[in-house]
């Protein structure tokens, strides 16, 4: 590991700059799910009783570079405050000489960094003045990793740096799964579209023993293999790069797992009719049928699959699991991951918003070893792509 903790900083006395990712979902003028505010907290409570001045920086929405009195991170105070059970101080406008007179230990929450175009823009100046306001910087917002902006990368690369407890978790978690995993190692990618996530796939092929495909994205390696599907959601334009990709994985020892047999609905509503159906050559769907999760026989099939390994990547859905009853197979599977990781059998590493409010929904998100909340850079790690913010605590 390339990169610093808050072990290994003196931070007494300090000022110590943290890029935080507070950007929850807020209904009116309050936080609905404080989920990333709570994640931050072993962090800012370390600097404190180490005797440093946290200093948070965030974003808040997509304000592109204008103030945007709707995104000003105000909303986020009170659940801020609550969760640290102290009182946060909030400046519009920070001025070094003010936040370096503020009694150690305060908890300082400087407003939308996104407010400036440079902040985006990775403007040198900006870094400059983040800079000038602490003597440390920590990032802890990996979901703002792969941004190349001035408050994750140009101040970085300024200041004494180092990962936070968040940051750091995730990045240990993500480098137990994939850059030295215990072996056999698999993992579960599905979703709607193959175009989303190629180069997922196509490192992934490469890294793993098993991969599972499922979700909609399953259909169009299907119908590239000759699979009639219906009304299926697929992407036909992508058929040759799945069998690029089927090949790949035969080349590198990668066992893939498609799903033999689907729910097949005629209408996308929960409690829907279906039948359970073979997807193969000799099974042609009708036109207005599809397939809506995987059935009865490739459910099985995946049990026994993770059954067979020691660590389990998984991002994103076996089926339709929005509707029931086509959340059947995801649900099923999770639960198989989920017992032999408390049984310390498997290590579980998870990431995307589908994924988490999938295995949330099972109700085993709880027990997987560890759930990312990062979306985008979670993916683009996996997809083997360097994220600046973490190159940036690295140089």
């Amino acid at each position: 590991m390339g990169w610093k903790t808050l072990d290994d900083m003196n931070l007494a006395g300090k000022r110590v700059l943290v890029r935080v990712d507070i950007n929850v979902p807020i209904e009116g003028d309050r936080v609905t799910d404080t989920t990333r505010i709570d994640r931050i907290v072993p962090t800012i409570k370390d600097i404190v009783a180490a005797g440093g001045t946290p200093i948070l920086l965030a974003h808040f929405g997509r304000p592109k570079g204008q103030v945007v009195a709707e995104m000003s991170l105000r909303v986020t105070l009170p659940a801020l405050e609550a969760a640290l059970g102290t009182e946060v101080h909030f400046v519009e406008r920070p001025d070094p000489e003010e936040l370096a007179a503020l009694p150690a230990g305060t908890v300082v929450l400087v407003e939308n960094t996104r407010f400036s175009p440079m902040e985006e823009a990775n403007d040198p100046a900006m870094a400059q003045f983040l800079a000038s306001l602490g003597d440390i910087f920590c990032n802890d917002a990996f979901s703002a990793a792969h941004r190349a902006h001035a408050s994750t990368t140009g101040v970085a690369e300024l200041l004494p740096n180092c990962a936070g407890r968040l940051m750091q978790a995730e990045l240990s978690a993500l480098e137990a799964a994939l850059s030295s995993p215990e072996r056999p190692v698999g993992a579960v990618v599905g979703g709607a579209k193959v175009s989303t996530k190629i180069d997922l796939l196509q490192n992934l092929v490469g890294k793993l023993d098993v991969l599972i495909i499922g979700g909609g994205m399953a259909n169009t390696f299907l119908g590239a293999m000759g699979a009639s599907l219906g009304k299926s959601l697929r992407e036909e334009d992508l058929y040759s790069k799945a069998r690029e990709i089927l090949k790949a994985a035969e080349d590198a020892a990668c066992r893939v797992i498609l799903p033999q047999d689907g729910r097949v609905a005629r209408v996308f509503e929960a409690g829907a009719a279906y039948n359970v159906l073979p997807l193969d050559k000799a099974t042609a769907l009708d036109a207005d049928q599809m397939v809506l999760d995987a059935g009865d026989t490739a459910v099985q099939r995946v049990a026994e699959a993770i059954e067979g390994l020691k660590t389990l990547i998984w991002n994103g859905p076996l089926g339709a699991f929005e509707i029931p009853p086509f959340d059947m197979a995801t649900k099923a599977a999770a639960r198989v991951a989920a017992e032999r990781t408390k049984t310390g059998d498997l290590i579980t590493v998870a990431g995307g918003g589908d994924t988490v409010a999938a295995l949330h929904q099972a109700g085993v998100a709880q027990d997987f070893t560890y759930i990312s909340t990062a979306g985008g850079a979670f993916l683009e790690w996996m997809e083997g792509k360097t994220l600046p913010g973490v190159a940036a605590l690295s140089a």
